[in-house]
């Protein structure tokens, strides 16, 4: 039992008890908030590790033609190939918040043209090869999207859970055997009035039946 450091008085009393049913109620509200964490976050990791094993089987592939295709091509000339890049990508980041958790959105807009080679010096497996990099880029950025929502809902699911435990285990435990310990007191306190009461009015009575 921990009893707070409080005069035991019937105002404090009432303050307690006040302070104990917003304790009560918050606590209700950081719970369901963390199960709503929860329940989101569950959500965005399984999408998270399905677009993460599409993007590595993406990347795979594409870097299986980007082998195959620069193999019998001079380096000189791959490097001279992508020297001057003819698209150009432009990344934004929006927030939004849920449940007060700040989620990233990245927004991509590109312009140009992904090749930006000769085709006389270059094979098709090359062009494979870029168009396969250009569509898995976009996944790319979403999942840097999702891992990111993932690590904030995280950090915030920790906080709550800390508040959550401290409230369940500390602040309202202590409320309740302080309120315990201030009613005992005042409960005791008013059996002594009413028996000093007794006394009094009895020595009261035996004087008067002297007279």
């Amino acid at each position: 039992m921990t009893i707070l450091k409080v005069t035991p008085t019937r105002i404090t009393l009432l303050n307690l008890k006040k302070e104990l049913k917003v304790a009560q109620k918050g606590y209700k509200l950081l719970k369901d908030k963390r199960d709503g964490l929860m329940k989101k976050f569950m959500e965005i990791i399984r999408t998270t590790r399905q677009l993460r094993e599409a993007v590595e089987e993406q990347l795979g592939n594409a870097f299986s033609f980007y082998v195959k295709a620069t193999a019998p091509i001079h380096p000189k000339t791959i490097e001279a190939a992508f020297l001057v890049p003819d698209i150009t990508t432009t990344l934004t980041v929006d927030v939004k918040n849920i449940m007060s958790v700040p989620i990233p959105q990245f927004h991509i807009k590109k312009e140009g043209y992904a090749f930006s080679y000769g085709i006389l010096e270059t094979n098709g497996d090359l062009d494979n090869a870029i168009i396969k990099f250009d569509k898995v880029f976009c996944d790319m950025v979403k999942l840097a999207e999702l891992e990111k929502t993932a690590e904030n809902l995280a950090k915030e699911i920790e906080r709550t859970r800390r508040r959550v435990s401290a409230l369940e285990n500390t602040r309202i435990p202590n409320l309740e055997d302080t309120i315990h310990f201030i009613t005992q007191q005042l409960e005791e306190r008013a059996r002594d009035a009413i028996v000093s009461t007794m006394r009094v009015k009895a020595m009261i009575i035996a004087k008067e039946n002297l007279f």
